[in-house]
């Protein structure tokens, strides 16, 4: 899964992709790279981030949305409002990538469930301002990973609860949202223990602080964001081969290549994609 944001201030990008045309463009060279879904956000969600309304997000994000439906991409929107994922899937969109897991907006469910799209939900733990991830960390007890994995199991049962089919649901374990290192590295070590759940799971690492901290240089200075792709090259092959749906990354071709080292790893020589053929994620309604 490529990442569009359409945003002034995601951490990585923001502001280089708020022209229709660019933004698009950009998604359009994610694909020829090998995303097999393009992920199009017009709303940030770093910490410290300041919420835009539903008519900015929904006028940044159906134009980009609409653009890459017609050159043939296959399109998640990334978003928490129940109107901006309508308009989204009436554009095309293909995929809702919720970061809230259905929190933000009550009506989102019956969004998804008349579409009849897949849902990403993701662990959010809400604070009185913004998603997860702008209120510091959160208490998870002694079990980072069981804490998680109880509340997306919830989630995914409210979902099925509001009419969701039961092959839509795609969880994420919303690494950096409201987790820090520590927590985040506990997850992807524990990420079979997700996968038991039994449905999708999505993982989004891609240049986030976790690994800026642990790349940091001598005097303890983070590496800088496009420092960090390798890094999240790495996490995808160790979540492919773990079974993971897909990955959410800036930096797709060495992502796709990564899909492919973890398919022949897995394969052992028996030849069913050791070459790199047919090793692309699906997407969820495949």
């Amino acid at each position: 899964m490529g990442v569009v944001n359409v945003t002034a201030d995601s951490f990585s990008d923001g502001g280089r992709y708020l022209d229709v045309d660019a933004a698009v463009a950009h998604g359009r060279r994610l694909s020829d790279e090998g995303a097999d879904v393009v992920d199009v956000g017009g709303e940030s969600t770093r910490p410290g981030a300041t919420r835009v309304d539903a008519v900015t997000e929904a006028k940044r994000v159906v134009p980009v949305v609409r653009g890459l439906v017609d050159a043939g991409v296959t399109v998640s929107v990334d978003t928490m409002r129940a109107p901006v994922a309508e308009a989204a899937l009436a554009a095309g969109a293909h995929i809702v990538n919720d970061v809230s897991g259905g929190l933000a907006d009550s009506d989102m469910a019956r969004v998804v469930a008349e579409a009849g799209c897949p849902w990403i939900l993701m662990h959010w733990v809400s604070d009185d301002r913004f998603a997860g991830g702008a209120g510091g960390r959160a208490d998870y007890g002694v079990d980072v990973v069981g804490a998680v994995r109880e509340h997306l199991a919830r989630r995914a049962d409210a979902a099925l609860a509001a009419g969701v089919a039961e092959e839509a649901i795609v969880l994420d374990p919303g690494l950096g949202f409201a987790k820090d290192g520590r927590d985040n590295w506990a997850l992807l070590h524990g990420l079979d223990r997700i996968l038991d759940l039994g449905r999708p799971v999505l993982v989004a690492a891609s240049r986030k602080r976790f690994l800026g901290t642990l790349l940091a240089d001598p005097a303890g200075e983070p590496r800088a964001v496009t420092g960090r792709d390798p890094a999240t090259a790495a996490i995808t092959t160790l979540s492919a081969a773990a079974g993971a749906w897909g990955v959410r990354v800036h930096d797709v071709g060495p992502s796709a290549d990564a899909v492919r080292v973890a398919a022949a790893w897995a394969d052992g020589g028996t030849g069913g994609g050791s070459d790199g053929e047919g090793s692309r994620w699906p997407t969820a309604s495949s």
